[in-house]
């Protein structure tokens, strides 16, 4: 990846009622991918959710929180499925890998 970029880390955790949770989640990663500035995704899940999303610019960090389908699902992740969460927006400067994967 270029650098500098950023990235945007949702910690949460969930209430009990998941209900949809699964298909909302799988729509806005399919939706993500499809805006300007999208780079890439991960997401871990035991009792604490960490979903990182990383974009290029802030300003495309700025259009994905304002899309409507996007605060469509905000909406009802605060309503229904998260009983806290946190964004944090980091800049990416620089990174490093280890991989023995074969």
């Amino acid at each position: 990846m270029n650098k500098p970029y950023y990235a945007v880390i949702f910690t949460n955790r969930q209430t009990d009622v998941l209900e949809g949770y699964d298909e909302m989640a799988d729509a806005m990663e399919q939706l993500a991918k499809k805006q300007p500035g999208y780079i890439g995704f991960e997401s871990a899940r035991s009792e604490l959710g960490i979903a990182i999303s990383y974009w290029e610019t802030l300003e495309d960090i700025k259009n994905w929180k304002a899309n409507l389908d996007h605060l469509g699902a905000q909406s009802q992740g605060k309503n229904k499925w998260y009983a806290w969460y946190k964004v944090r927006i980091c800049k990416v400067e620089r990174e490093y890998e280890f991989n023995n994967l074969k």
